[in-house]
């Protein structure tokens, strides 16, 4: 008796001829060709730039050699349009003072939103009509909406300016104006070196403006801007005391040197005693360190004079924002008795 082929050992015939595709799938082979550069890509940030650039040409506000630069050829031009935030196309300014200073200032500023139910008082009637004269939005938003916008961590007291990214004077020019303006008195101003908390930076402006300063310099690198917390801080100072950015402090310390400024660093090992500070007398620099790391060498090397604040031994330090507030009272209470 045969036996039955065991199962799977018998091919399976096939039904007719299996014939080619005709070069139907040749495309699909050859693949969707070389990727289109990023200016050419419409979703692509580096496609918005360029447009945005070839419309500042046609209305002429870009040169030809601009607009017509590649935008993915250096490829740190299409980087910071990528990685844009909400946060550098505007700031907001919190609190009643601020908001107020902000508005008397002329700041510009597109949007005033005001908390549904918020207590008012004479500095929210005030914001309300100076927005209102100038034409700025006015808008009443709901308490949870106003703390997302300012930040939870934030106490904006029921009111917020939407306003644009803080332009920085050139320090040679707030030299410049502060002779120009004060022809019987001597320019002070207050320079930072490294600090990066911007409460520090609020309170000195506020302080700078209280005892007379004519402005503040921040270093370019490793230092904090003037941003929504530094404006809640300075309870509206920052409208009125102009902050210039140097791109090297160093650099332009000695600059300050030149044109006559001396220039002093607070420091707890100074070998100069603040009271009693001799040279106040004359256009002066206040360069004030970081709580932590204090002034860096280069910038210590540079100052004329490195000046120390008497303490208790109890005490390792001060706050950068009280040593500087007290370094400038000092300097106000020895130029009065001048």
């Amino acid at each position: 008796m045969a036996s039955k082929p065991r199962a799977g050992a018998v091919r399976k015939g096939t039904k007719g001829t299996k014939v080619g595709t005709g070069g139907h799938g040749r495309k699909a082979l050859e693949g969707r060709g070389p990727t289109p550069k990023a200016e050419d890509r419409d979703y692509h940030p580096a496609a918005k730039l360029k447009a945005r650039r070839e419309k500042l040409a046609a209305a002429g506000k870009l040169s030809p050699r601009e607009s017509n630069a590649s935008v993915s050829a250096g490829r740190t031009a299409s980087k910071p349009a990528a990685r844009r935030s909400k946060s550098d196309d505007f700031e907001v300014v919190t609190g009643r003072n601020s908001v107020l200073e902000a508005l008397r200032a002329k700041m510009p500023a597109s949007t005033l939103y005001i908390a549904t139910r918020a207590e008012m008082d004479d500095r929210m009637r005030e914001s309300i009509a100076l927005a209102t004269n100038r034409g700025i939005a006015i808008l009443e938003v709901m308490k949870p909406e106003l703390d997302r916008l300012s930040g939870f961590d934030a106490v904006h007291q029921g009111i917020a300016l939407k306003v644009p990214p803080y332009e920085y004077s050139h320090p040679m020019d707030l030299l410049d104006r502060a002779i120009e303006n004060k022809r019987d008195a001597q320019p002070l101003f207050v320079a930072l070196d490294g600090i990066t908390d911007p409460r520090n930076l609020g309170a000195i402006i506020r302080s700078c403006a209280a005892f007379g300063g004519d402005g503040i310099i921040l270093p370019q690198r490793r230092s904090v801007g003037v941003n929504a917390a530094a404006w809640k801080t300075s309870a509206g100072a920052a409208a009125r005391l102009p902050v210039a950015m140097a791109s090297n402090l160093t650099a332009m310390i000695k600059d300050f040197k030149k044109r006559g400024v001396f220039v002093i660093g607070l420091d707890g090992d100074g070998d100069t005693s603040l009271p009693g500070f001799a040279l106040a007398d004359r256009p002066l620099l206040i360069v004030v360190g970081s709580e932590g790391k204090g002034l860096s060498r280069l910038v210590t090397e540079t100052c004329d004079a490195v000046v120390s604040i008497p303490i208790s031994q109890a005490t390792e330090s001060l706050n950068a924002g009280i040593a500087a507030s007290v370094a400038l009272y000092e300097v106000s209470r020895l130029r009065s008795n001048l």
